[in-house]
């Protein structure tokens, strides 16, 4: 009859395909949903919940909701008043455990619950200073994000040294040393009657673990359970959620094993990968109709997980059968591939292209550029700016904006009152950022000690590029002046503007039109992913980009990092396969600019003393597994650390600045007879060479 309501099974059910309405109608029992990119998961999840609470399957107050940010868990709550299930609560981990926390503290322990620590940093100094170690901002980021992927992973001080093997040297500091501050940490909170995010997880699990009144209770109040974004879910939260669940199996849980890209954080996709032995009974649905992409993007996503070949057991573990996602939109446009011969080129060309899309109709905030580092924003940022085009910085700050690169500027023009003539620029500026943290070798491993490296590295590279073009007369000063106007010059629109974005920052959110930048080895994958795993990690990172897209895509990379300088650089070995046998080219500033043939791949690195392949970073620099036996003499070693930490004392810089433990293995084991011989160890470059060569060989020599 015309005029008359939709039923409750076309309002909440209608616009469901097949798949999402099998979702929204299994209200009982375990439920996984394998949901693909752009596949309407958090539609299927909604409207189930709504259609339980509208047939009496849910009572609202008794069902959570758990996902993994703040914005989530709002858009959540949002969809499901407008769908008529305003009651349900949609919280994160965090904060659904710390309002059980705050109910139950003065039962379960008595008291006032301790205040919450916002921010690691100044507890970690003073743990720090406890321990009479010296650590800068940097390398406090650094060790909060191991603390928290330790506590996140169950590890205590005690613990961690076992299961922390391999994640390499977390601000500079060995594992010991990180141990010992972990412990010095806790007991700085301990002292100052505070708690942090991982603690209000660990304690909320012990006194569910310990008290039964407590654990019935919860367990009462909450009967069904709903997680979205599952692949994402820490051992400490899994742990949470068992608790919670106190052996029942009233829970749905949502989650692509293809987007894990937190492993870095504590993240697993093996829960969401077990949970069919975990519930045998469980019922399965896959999403796989693609609403988001044109057909030309979803493929593309799905031969870049297609062309994954097997990467060993502990990767194969973790790695599971790709969905195929089936595109739902009309045709679109072929993804762009474009060859640069720097990254000048690259981000002009990605800059002009963007300006024939803005031109074209696309409005600039439907753009955006993604990129593996924060460290490689501020070419673009430029290259924007110069093309009049307005943008915005996503997880992250604008480069001119972040702490390291004021710093460095405010360093720089200390230096410049005091400069003599005559001195090199390049070396003037590597000289006064090295006490900053910059080195000639980039950092190993992730984070804000990498990223700060990326920044003052940038600056260094701007200084040469400004000496050679300008001549030598161009000096610290003038360097400081072209710094603040280009600080002043970049300022642009921030909300309607080309969104800049790493890749990790672009998890959930989606664009009409994408640029990948920078796919090159040493980029994507990250110099530092050398296992199976890590690497399949990235694979995971570079298919988030490409799935978010809706309609136009550009790839691109480049040859070499500065005009003129030597094409080293080879496209990802992600894009095998993938990019056509014809790349369309660009010149650099000069003109000119053709086709280059993809280096040859070498093979592993291996063990010169056993033959096998070296693993970590550490090995390769090295030449050997840590297995074998060490072959310089001890003597030696303890003489060059003895003269590293004089050298590291003079300049007022950790040890590790001045040459890393590897790096003086290296150089022991070598026993370098000439400048010539030295350089070729690695971890010594040309600035390291030119400073401390002369001294070295000295040593050596005496030892």
């Amino acid at each position: 009859m015309a005029g008359e309501a939709p039923s409750l099974e076309e309002r909440l059910l209608g616009g469901l395909d097949d798949e999402q309405r099998a979702v929204a109608t299994t209200l009982q029992g375990p439920l996984c949903v394998l949901a693909g990119a752009g596949t309407g998961k958090t539609r299927a999840i909604t409207h189930r919940i709504a259609y339980g609470v509208q047939t009496g399957a849910f009572q609202p107050q008794r069902l959570l909701a758990v996902t993994f940010t703040a914005r989530a868990a709002a858009e959540m709550r949002s969809r499901l008043r407008d769908l008529g299930a305003g009651g349900v609560q949609a919280r994160t981990f965090h904060a659904a455990a710390l309002r059980q926390l705050q109910y139950f503290w003065p039962q379960a322990v008595g008291g006032q619950l301790p205040g919450l620590l916002e921010h690691k940093a100044q507890a970690i100094a003073e743990s720090a200073r406890r321990l009479r170690l010296t650590v800068d901002r940097a390398a406090i980021r650094d060790l909060a994000s191991e603390l928290e992927w330790a506590k996140v992973s169950m590890l205590t001080p005690s613990t961690y040294l076992e299961g922390a093997a391999g994640r390499g040297e977390p601000g500079g500091l060995q594992p010991p040393t990180v141990a010992r501050l972990f412990q010095a940490y806790e007991d700085v909170k301990v002292d100052r009657n505070l708690i942090d995010f991982e603690d209000v997880l660990l304690i909320t699990v012990g006194i569910l673990q310990e008290d039964q009144k407590v654990a019935a209770q919860v367990r009462e109040q909450y009967r069904h359970f709903v997680v979205d974004e599952y692949q994402d879910v820490s051992p400490l939260q899994q742990r949470l959620l068992e608790l919670w669940l106190g052996g029942r199996d009233e829970l749905c849980v949502v989650g692509d094993a293809s987007q894990t890209i937190y492993s870095f954080t504590g993240a697993t996709s093996a829960h969401l990968l077990e949970f069919g032995k975990r519930y045998p009974e469980a019922t399965l649905v896959k999403l796989v109709r693609d609403y988001r992409s044109t057909p030309q993007v979803v493929q593309l996503a799905n031969r870049l997980l297609g062309s994954r070949r097997n990467g060993g057991p502990a990767a194969d573990r973790l790695w599971a059968e790709p969905l195929q996602l089936v595109a739902q939109r009309p045709q679109g446009p072929e993804p762009e591939f474009t060859e640069c011969a720097d990254d000048e080129a690259e981000a002009a060309t990605v800059a002009k292209r963007i300006g024939e899309l803005v031109a074209a109709g696309t409005e600039p905030k439907d753009v955006a550029v993604l990129f593996r580092t924060n460290g490689q924003s501020e070419a673009f940022e430029q290259a924007l700016s110069a093309a009049g085009i307005g943008y915005q910085l996503r997880g992250g700050e604008r480069f001119f904006n972040r702490r390291e690169v004021r710093d460095a500027i405010l360093q720089l023009r200390t230096a410049a009152r005091a400069q003599p003539d005559g001195v090199a620029l390049g070396q003037s500026v590597r000289d006064v950022l090295s006490s900053l943290g910059y080195a000639d070798v980039a950092p190993a491993g992730s984070g804000a000690t990498r990223e700060r490296w990326e920044s003052l590295s940038a600056l260094v590279a701007l200084a040469d590029e400004l000496s050679a073009s300008r001549g030598e007369d161009f000096g610290m000063a003038d360097f400081v002046l072209e710094l603040q106007e280009r600080a002043t010059s970049q300022h642009a629109p921030a909300v309607q503007g080309v969104t800049l974005a790493s890749l990790h920052a672009a998890k959930g959110l989606e664009w009409d039109a994408v640029f990948l930048v920078g796919l090159s080895e040493g980029l994507v994958p990250i110099s530092f992913a050398d296992t199976p795993v890590t690497v399949d990690e990235e694979r995971r990172l570079l298919y988030v980009g490409i799935t978010r897209a809706r309609h136009f895509l550009h790839l691109s990379w480049s040859l070499a990092r500065t005009p003129g300088g030597r094409a080293h650089r080879r496209p990802s070995r992600f894009l095998d396969g993938l990019r056509p046998g014809s790349l369309r080219t660009t010149a650099g500033p000069a003109g000119g600019g053709s086709s280059r043939r993809r280096r040859e791949y070498k093979g592993p690195a291996l063990c010169r003393v056993c033959g096998t392949v070296l693993e970590t970073g550490a090995e390769r620099k090295l030449g050997r597994c840590n297995d074998c036996p060490p072959t310089y003499d001890e003597a030696t070693f303890e003489s060059l650390r003895a003269w590293r930490l004089e050298q590291a004392r003079e300049a007022d810089v950790p040890a590790f600045v001045v040459f890393t433990d590897a790096t003086l293995t290296a150089i022991a084991e070598a026993k370098p007879a000439s400048l010539e011989d030295l350089s070729k160890v690695a971890g010594v470059g040309k600035a390291k060479l030119e400073r401390y060569g002369g001294a070295v060989l000295e040593l050596l020599r005496g030892a």
